[in-house]
């Protein structure tokens, strides 16, 4: 197949829905973690999960970078544009996340800070170069996907010897994420959490490869297959991790052929190695502190990192005491055991990270789900 239509044809997703209704064992239930954002709007959009067998349930994990950023770092970039007047730049989901005080970068530009919404971090580059009176900050997020143009955009402000321009590094690592969530109590300890299987991140690993998924594969017996953001992508993956689990295996499979290979992308994780190296611990919203599991800028770069050019301090700040953000990124609830999802939260007024993106698990089921909770017959 050569086109994107190709997949998303609906009779080919009946067939898929057919291979694996005779592929699952009625006896047990199969319970896999979407962990990407882009697989769990992939589910509600197109409908598949009503062409799962009932004994198959998705559980949607922590896969939106905007979902995962912590308020503290919210914090600490609405602390630089409205205390120390820089121009901070970034994407624009990452506007509207709920931060302390009722504030957002969006609300915080409504108190007069100059915050813009770029589409990549070279329209930051070029604002700082367009403005050189101006301190710039690219307020950089995302999982190993977006991380390379941070690399390279530091890179050029290097060569360029601009004064100017500094970066808040906020880019999170897909595999120490996934390993948190099995060491967790709720997999390990308490068993609330199965989890039989991973759909694998697609963009993650056309950056990193296919090979770092393996050691947590064969350490903890999880089967991981990397899939495509098309529906029938996500269904052939499905189809395969019951497989791997019918037949006892735990091994790293790629359905994502087209685009994914085991070595990754070198000249990516080159640029990225030159510019970052690990933070010994990072808090992910939902999840808490995740050791190995971001980056930093490298001293030999330090000029150009917000953080120790402005003396930031991270400061851990709680969610809405009533918000299920936390529960829902872990999968372990879902949105509708939230008591403000679809009332009080909905994607024009976000009280929780999970509604602002809409790969977020909250927004994609507002959006696509909502409907299907309605018991039928009901008024």
């Amino acid at each position: 197949m050569k086109y994107v239509d190709e997949f998303r044809d609906g009779a080919l997703a009946q067939n898929l829905a057919a291979s694996l209704q005779a592929e699952v064992d009625p006896s047990r239930n199969y319970s896999f973690m979407e962990f990407c954002g882009g697989h769990t709007h992939a589910l509600a959009r197109y409908g598949v999960v009503d062409l799962l067998p009932d004994n198959v349930r998705m559980i949607h994990g922590p896969g939106c970078p905007v979902c995962v950023l912590p308020i503290g770092r919210i914090d600490m970039a609405i602390q630089l544009a409205l205390d120390q007047g820089v121009m901070l730049c970034t994407y624009g989901d990452v506007m509207r996340v709920p931060a302390s005080e009722g504030l957002s970068l969006l609300r915080a530009k409504a108190r007069g800070a100059d915050i813009r919404m770029v589409y990549s971090p070279a329209d930051a580059l070029t604002l700082a170069r367009e403005q050189p009176s101006r301190d710039v900050v690219f307020l950089a997020i995302g999982f190993e996907t977006t991380t390379p143009p941070t690399a390279l955009v530091i890179l050029q402000a290097a060569r360029e010897a601009l004064k100017n321009f500094s970066v808040m590094c906020c880019h999170v690592l897909t595999p120490s994420a996934i390993t948190h969530i099995l060491e967790s109590p709720e997999v390990r300890q308490y068993g609330t959490l199965p989890l039989d299987g991973f759909v694998g991140p697609a963009h993650v690993s056309i950056i990193i490869g296919s090979a770092p998924y393996e050691p947590f594969a064969r350490a903890y017996r999880k089967p991981v297959v990397i899939a495509g953001f098309e529906p029938l992508d996500v269904m052939q993956a499905i189809v395969m991790l019951v497989r791997q689990v019918n037949e006892g295996r735990a091994c790293v499979e790629n359905e994502f052929t087209r685009a994914v290979t085991p070595q990754g992308n070198a000249a990516a994780q080159a640029v990225m190695a030159q510019v970052f190296e690990l933070r010994d611990s990072f808090e992910w919203r939902g999840l808490g502190e995740v050791p190995s599991s971001a980056l930093k800028i490298r001293p030999g770069l330090k000029a150009f990192d917000a953080e120790q050019r402005f003396d930031l301090n991270y400061r851990s700040v709680p969610d809405h005491k009533q918000c299920e953000c936390g529960a829902i990124l872990r999968g372990v609830k879902r949105p509708t055991d939230c008591k403000l999802f679809g009332t009080v939260c909905t994607p024009e007024n976000p009280m929780g990270s999970c509604m602002v993106s809409s790969e977020g698990s909250c927004a994609a089921h507002y959006t696509y789900g909502r409907f299907r909770d309605i018991p039928v017959g009901a008024a």
